[in-house]
């Protein structure tokens, strides 16, 4: 199982590339209103997540008229397959904030190395108004205790579906959107930090 997750993250690789050099070519694949998608339960902190493959949606990436915005999601996309390290920060692997931190302190913005905090972090945005870069904030596992554990940095465009990037307890870095997923019960805020 491990090694087929492994081979599938590696031929994303390429894919995040043509991401960067030519993003107007893409769009957003659609995914049919009746399909659902489950995630098998692990016994890892987020087991509970429904998860979108590569294979249902591609995510949406397109210039932004900011160049920080772009590079900084570009630099997070070559992250992709990462594993999940608790507490961890590097390229040997992250946590959810760890990710976060890292991928901001590469582009010389220093934000702390904790969900919580991040949550308190730049300015309040509107859900529909959340931009690449944006930090999203979610509740942990449990929906019921509305405090921030996890985070994840906006992808997709204002008005679209929120697509962000996170490295999860339940397959490391990737992709996830919020909308038709567990995320959505999960979801507390959108910051922006840029």
């Amino acid at each position: 199982m491990k090694k087929s997750v492994i081979l599938m993250l590696s031929s994303l690789v390429p894919l995040c590339f043509l991401f960067i050099l030519q993003p107007q070519h893409f769009a957003k694949a659609e995914q049919p209103e009746n399909s659902e998608i489950s995630a098998q339960p692990t016994y890892e902190m987020e087991s509970t997540e429904v998860e979108s493959v590569a294979d249902d949606y591609s995510p949406v990436y397109m210039d932004s008229k900011d160049p920080l915005q772009d590079q900084l999601i570009s630099y997070a996309m070559t992250l992709m397959g990462t594993p999940y390290i608790y507490t961890g920060m590097s390229r040997d692997g992250f946590d959810c904030s760890g990710f976060t931190t890292f991928v901001f302190a590469e582009h010389n913005i220093q934000i702390p190395h904790s969900s919580r905090m991040q949550a308190e972090q730049g300015q309040h945005v509107p859900r529909e108004m959340s931009r690449p870069g944006d930090l999203v904030i979610f509740t942990g596992t449990n929906p019921e205790v509305r405090e921030p554990g996890h985070v994840g940095i906006v992808i997709s465009q204002p008005g679209d579906t929120i697509e962000f990037i996170h490295s999860s307890s339940n397959g490391g870095v990737k992709i996830s959107q919020v909308e038709g997923t567990r995320y959505d019960i999960r979801f507390l805020d959108v910051r922006r930090v840029l």
